[in-house]
Parts: C-alpha cells; sequence; structure tokens
C-alpha cells in the first residue's frame, strides 16, 4: 500500500507543479515579450516483481512503475504580437534574438523586451532597459548617446543613427544574439534570460529584423492553457482519489489484525 501512496503522491506534487506553470503564464499574459512556460513529465524508475523469462513472456516480467518525474520546463520562444507604441526607443524583435544587457555586477543578460529609455550620468547619456541595465552594442560596449541628440533612428537591422536637428552625430548598431540550444537558456526575472550550461555558443541573429515604435507582447495562447489547466485539475483530482483509496485500503488491512 505504501508503493501506491507514494506513485499518487508523485502524482499530486506534478500536478500542482504544472498548475503552479500555468498560473505563472496567466499572471503574465499582458507582460511584454513574455515567453509562455510548458512544463513536461516523464516516468519514474520500474521495479522487477519478477525477472523476466527466457521467452519474454508477459506473465513473467512484471514491471512497477514509481509515478511521475518533472522532466523540464520549456519555453515557447515564438514570436509574440506586436503593439504599435510610435515610442522611437521602443524596439521588437521579429524572428530569433536577444538584446544584449549588462546587469549591475558586469555580467551579460539578456532580453526580448525592446522598451528602452535613456539615462544620464556623469559619464554621459546612455541607453537602458527599465530597470536601468546597459544596452549594448555590437562590439560589447555600453551604448552612448552623444550630447544634444534630438532624434534616434534605427534601421530594420538594428543600426542606430542619431541627429541633432538635420545632422548626424554618431551611430551603433544594437547587439542582437541568438543562441544554439534556446531551450537551455536561464531564466532571471524581469524578462531576462542568461546563458545557461546547456544554451551552446553564442552566435550573431540571422534574419532578426528590428521594429521601432513596436512592442512585442506576451506570446501565451490562453485558450491553451486554460484547456491544459482543466486537465491538469482533472488528474490532480484523479490522483487526489487513487491517495485516499490506497489509504482507506491500509485502514482495512490494520482494522483486520484486530
Amino acid at each position: 500500500m505504501y508503493l501506491a501512496k507514494s506513485i499518487a503522491a508523485s502524482g499530486l506534487r506534478g500536478q500542482q507543479n504544472r498548475i503552479d506553470v500555468i498560473a505563472n503564464n496567466v499572471a503574465n499574459a499582458n507582460t511584454t515579450a513574455f515567453k509562455a512556460a510548458r512544463l513536461d513529465f516523464k516516468d519514474a524508475l520500474y521495479q522487477r516483481g519478477v525477472f523476466p523469462g527466457p521467452n519474454r513472456s508477459p506473465d513473467m516480467n512484471i514491471q512497477r512503475g514509481h509515478g511521475l518525474m518533472v522532466a523540464g520546463i520549456g519555453r515557447d520562444w515564438r514570436t509574440g504580437n506586436f503593439e504599435r507604441t510610435e515610442r522611437p526607443l521602443d524596439l521588437a524583435l521579429e524572428n530569433e534574438g536577444f538584446f544584449a544587457l549588462q546587469n549591475f555586477n558586469g555580467e551579460l543578460v539578456y532580453t526580448r523586451n525592446g522598451s528602452f529609455h535613456l539615462s544620464v550620468e556623469a559619464e554621459g547619456t546612455f541607453l537602458v532597459n527599465g530597470e536601468g541595465l546597459y544596452v549594448l552594442d555590437v562590439n560589447g560596449a555600453r551604448i552612448m548617446i552623444p550630447f544634444g541628440v534630438n532624434t534616434i533612428n534605427v534601421d530594420s537591422s538594428g543600426n542606430m543613427q542619431f541627429r541633432i536637428g538635420e545632422d548626424v552625430v554618431g551611430g551603433a548598431t544594437l547587439g542582437i544574439y541568438t543562441f544554439r540550444n534556446l531551450t537551455g537558456l536561464e531564466a532571471a526575472g524581469n524578462g531576462n534570460v542568461t546563458q545557461g550550461p546547456s544554451a551552446g555558443v553564442r552566435l550573431p541573429a540571422e534574419n532578426i529584423v528590428v521594429r521601432q515604435g513596436i512592442l512585442e507582447g506576451s506570446n501565451l495562447n490562453l485558450s491553451e492553457d486554460m484547456t491544459r489547466l482543466i486537465r491538469t485539475q482533472r488528474a490532480f483530482q484523479l490522483s487526489s482519489r487513487a491517495l485516499t483509496t490506497a489509504d482507506e485500503m491500509e485502514g482495512i488491512a490494520n482494522n483486520m489484525r484486530r
């Protein structure tokens, strides 16, 4: 009976984890450039009750599973819907790619959220994101805006042009990258990701299209997640019923000894 309770408990834990992931998706339905997550399961280890016979007959090959395990939490990296804002520092990426940022520890992080701002500091004016992290150019340097610039134009390749009136006074090229294995990227909060050990090498993003005055929305498909939530609730209820039944059977067995 203990094994049945353990198996049912693994189902409850797994389904609770899936509900947590779905809840996080729904909560971020309106988060800029949010990428929906999905939790996947795999069956746990098996134990042989009887070793397989020479002819591998079904009655001599008794294997019992030990429930389920979380296989991983993957993200859907497809591009979300675009929303026009007309802000010149709002940038959206079409196709696979990430803006490169430098956090306060000097480490690199990456984001799809292109809602940028200007930060006036003692060293000059820099392009930053909403957290104040520095946006980096293709050479890995912080993008500095010359004094007096009143117009910033960004073309579809990520080339920036700084103007004072009609005069071009400088420019930069946004650092936009991708990775060999996107599933290896690790979430760092605030819409940022870091290069995990299994992400592979960083590569310049190809076929990327930068759109100025536009932000990328969440790519969450709410109907799919609500359907997944209903299925998860039913599986949770069934695991709960299995756990209750195993407990009741154990109670009956214990009472028979009295």
